[in-house]
């Protein structure tokens, strides 16, 4: 029985009711040691009635591990793997070792882990208990944070149990375990206490169930608690090592060794003990106490604390020589990774032939996907290694890994270190450009662009690489480093370099976007740079194929990683071709995404485009708010990877919104040698020159006008001549101007537009007629994309021009569905499954169906096979 827990009781109860009637949860149990998260956790198990419980238990020594809680989580749901898609099915099967082959996205497995999750809860509810969630391995970790952050209509709870301090899990909701109150705390004391011991015991508690129930056996026999300034987990400690410190000696032999293997094996315990001199016998003074629980084939520690002050009070010969036992009676095959560690354990100087067996288990790890796992055999294997190549070597190792694994500043922390050890200038060019990609994964553009040229300096030979990822960097840090680095680029005998340089070559026409990917070959990284090269010579219809091509095969193949990059790419294409609730479905999911692979970068760039967008619509707190969001990604010293995009979006928020003043103000910022060469820098000219217009000072913009007329010269494209006639029929006032544009195959958001300031210029030349159709037709197209604020001019000169009266002219309402469902929604119409869609969207099946239930009474269907008819 649960005592003062009611609170916490009820809030566990709504979550397994919510998946008896097919909703999800997950919550994570928070507080110190002692304080009841476990007894919550199995009051949860006895309370779910017909639920299915599922249960992982981190374990120190198995944080670097890879995949261990989850293989304990997931073990009973083994059979069903094959009712997943082909690449979770295979990312799982080769995270637990089942499979061999080329490691994953990390990601990947998460989503797997929800799948499979969704296929159990087709039985009935699903509960997940993860106890000790501070211990758990990195990538099983990120797979259940993944998988709990993606819950919605599946009939699963997630449960987890973390000390204070550790299991980041951004995202959930978090329950907090206060202290007992008094009346509580005193229902869990022995009423054979004396008065004064029992206040002693009350005070000094402070409310912890477990301390209510230690402290009285450690003040039995003793004049007083252990009080004063002392924490109360180390008063805890003190308490149970004071249980252990009276055993006879072969048994604290046995429990060192038990608390240095740590997996409950009691065969390898008790192989271990009579190593140390100690047999099965020995155990039952720990039983007697209570200290350990005793099974057929595993031994449990009564706490995780027993188990802690079991270790850390023994002398460290005697640790080293307990570990050793354990290693050599972890003789099997499946038993190499423990026992490397085991070894590395029981020695404190160099040892190469244990640097080696670390060696063999990180790249163990790695070909799983433990990347955090990999990191740290490397790390030790350096520490044990006997020379310092070997030593560089392996430190640079666990750097390469350390970023695969999301750990930058340890990546960089690892590099260096590697780079003080050998001096070759080939080894140096490697680190150079390990933390120049840690840096770069930062917002740290400016140290990882001189990075990357040191490295290209420092071995010619892979030049070309480091030369062409530091475009990236350079474009970001303005025009004048990236004309110094297209100088170097232009020497460079690869088919990306010279297609970045012709694109960026303001003397010719760009080269076809398609003439160069045969060229490049089938690799999706580097197609991926492809597409950023397309918007620069304006080729986006090439580029939104080529952006939609690899999406789809990177959500095919789980390519978590690049997915935020094929977004980004795709959801710009869609702007830029007046799809905007396309755009703003992909960058919802661009910043899921990146925000989940840490990608600050990508994550800053789709909030900033998103604020964009939001500025077409004349949602100046959305925009506003996204624009936050977007700046939030930067790095000290170094601005937001999506600033110049929310120059854009403030610009155009304040032109929709009649202030030509600030929208001019706002849009100059572009034009600064900073910005000036980027996409969005360019394609905002037209709204520049409005708002010089409107504003009465045209010559602020005429420069730029200039700008953007020679490269829609150059590139050819009739889109962009068609915004070049309108920057100069609004600053000419020339009427022929305006009909070329429209006389053109262009945007539709921007041929809007166009007719919107032709059909205000033929009003005020008192040509109301011939303004009207002009004024018409843009006014449909403002409402079918949501621009409000062109919308309300375009009425507005309507009732001017005659036509109808502003206040009473209808508002068209769109179905209100969600990025999310309008993803789904799109699929559906497209014939695939609702398993398809969620392999795609990173969802499972049962969400899929869900939002399609909502969305369905929205857009006035009743079947998915209505929803092909229907203008998405």
């Amino acid at each position: 029985m649960l005592h003062g827990r009611s609170r916490e009781q009820a809030d566990l109860a709504a979550l397994l009711d919510g998946a008896r009637s097919g909703r999800s949860a997950a919550l994570v149990l928070r507080g110190e040691p002692g304080i009841g998260k476990t007894a919550l956790l199995a009051w949860a198990a006895e309370t779910a009635a017909a639920a299915r419980v599922l249960r992982a238990e981190g374990v120190e020594v198995e944080a670097d591990l890879p995949f261990a809680a989850l293989s304990q989580l997931l073990r009973p749901a083994l059979p069903r793997l094959g009712a997943l898609p082909a690449p979770q099915r295979a990312a799982l099967d080769r995270a637990f070792g089942l499979a061999v082959g080329e490691p994953g996205d990390r990601l990947l497995i998460g989503l797997a882990v929800l799948s499979l999750l969704a296929d159990l809860a087709e039985d009935g509810p699903v509960l997940c208990l993860v106890d000790d969630a501070q211990w758990l391995d990195t990538v099983s970790a990120e797979a259940l944070v993944f998988a709990a952050r993606r819950l919605d209509a599946e009939g699963v709870v997630l449960l987890f149990a973390a000390r204070d301090g550790g299991f980041a899990a951004p995202g959930l909701p978090e329950l907090r375990l206060a202290p007992l109150e008094p009346q509580d705390a005193a229902r869990l004391l022995p009423g054979s206490l004396d008065p004064a011991t029992r206040l002693r015991v009350l005070a000094e508690a402070a409310g912890n169930p477990l301390a209510l129930r230690e402290l009285p056996l450690a003040a039995a026999g003793a004049a007083h608690v252990n009080g004063g300034p002392v924490p109360l987990t180390r008063r805890l400690l003190d308490a149970f090592h004071g249980q252990v410190g009276g055993l006879p000696a072969a048994s604290r032999a046995l429990l060192l060794a038990a608390a240095a293997e740590d997996t409950g094996d009691l065969d390898v315990v008790l192989r271990a003990g009579a190593l140390l001199g100690a047999d099965a016998a020995d155990l039952r003074p720990a039983e007697r106490l209570g200290l350990v629980a005793v099974g057929t084939r595993t031994l449990r520690f009564r706490h995780p604390l027993v188990r802690t002050a079991v270790y850390r009070e023994a002398p460290l010969a005697e640790r080293m020589a307990a570990h050793q036992a354990i290693a050599d009676v972890s003789d099997s095959p499946e038993q190499a990774d423990r026992r490397a560690w085991h070894l590395a354990a029981a020695t404190t100087g160099t040892r190469e032939e244990i640097a080696a067996a670390l060696e063999e288990t990180a790249a163990r790890a790695r070909e799983r996907g433990g990347y955090a796992a990999a990191v740290a055999a490397y790390t030790r294997a350096a520490e044990l290694s006997e020379d310092d190549p070997a030593r560089a070597g392996r430190l640079l190792a666990a750097a390469e890994l350390g970023v695969r694994a999301g750990d930058m500043a340890g990546a960089v922390e690892l590099a260096e270190r590697a780079g003080g050890l050998h001096a070759e200038p080939p080894f140096l060019a490697r680190v150079a450009g390990v933390e120049a990609l840690a840096w770069f994964w930062q917002g740290g553009h400016p140290t990882a662009h001189d990075l990357l040229l040191a490295g290209a300096d420092l071995d010619p030979e892979r030049a070309p690489e480091p030369l062409i990822q530091a475009f990236h960097t350079a474009w970001y840090l303005g025009g004048r480093a990236l004309a110094e680095l297209l100088g170097r680029l232009a020497d460079v005998d690869h088919p990306l370099a010279r297609l970045l340089v012709a694109m960026c070559d303001d003397t010719a026409p760009p080269p076809p976007l398609g003439a160069a990917i045969p060229v490049l070959g089938p690799e999706p990284r580097m197609l991926a740079q492809v597409c950023g090269a397309g918007f620069i010579g304006g080729q986006d219809a090439a580029t939104h194929e080529l952006a939609a091509r690899l999406t789809a095969q990177a959500r095919a193949d789980g390519a978590f990683g690049l997915l935020p990059t094929l977004l980004f790419y795709l959801a710009e294409a869609e702007l830029f071709h007046g799809g905007h609730r396309a755009a703003r479905a992909d960058l919802d999911d661009c910043r899921r995404i990146a925000a989940d692979t840490g990608q600050r970068h990508w994550t800053s760039q789709a909030a900033a485009v998103s604020a964009v967008l939001a500025a077409l619509e004349g949602d100046a707190e959305g925009c506003r708010a996204l624009t936050a969001a977007a700046l939030a990604e930067a790095s000290p010293g170094v601005p937001a990877s999506g600033l110049s995009w929310t120059y854009w979006a403030a610009g155009l928020l304040d032109l929709g919104l009649g202030r030509t003043e600030q929208a001019l103000d706002g849009l100059l910022r572009l034009q600064e040698e900073s910005f000036a060469h980027q996409v969005c820098a360019r394609r905002s000219i037209p709204d520049l020159v409005e708002a010089a217009v409107r504003a009465g000072s045209p010559d602020r913009a005429r420069p730029a006008a200039a700008r953007f007329a020679a490269w829609a010269d150059r590139i050819g494209q009739p889109w962009a001549r068609a915004l070049a006639l309108r920057c100069r029929a609004l600053l000419d006032a020339d009427e022929a101007a305006y009909t070329a544009a429209l006389g053109l195959d262009g945007r539709p958001m921007e041929q809007a537009r166009t007719r919107l300031l032709y059909g205000e210029w033929l009003r005020r030349a008192r040509r109301r007629a011939e303004a009207r159709p002009h004024l018409a037709a843009a006014l449909e197209t403002f409402d079918g994309l949501g621009a409000t604020p062109w919308a309300d001019r375009a009425r507005a000169e309507l009732a001017a021009a005659g036509a109808l009266p502003a206040s009473d002219a209808p508002r068209p309402a769109g179905p209100a569905l969600t990025p999310q469902e309008l993803q789904i929604v799109r699929l559906a119409a497209s014939g695939l499954s609702n398993k398809d869609i969620a392999a795609r969207l990173f969802l499972s099946p049962r969400t899929v169906g869900y939002h399609l239930y909502k969305a369905y009474p929205k857009l006035g269907v009743t079947d998915r096979r209505d929803l092909a008819a229907l203008p998405l």
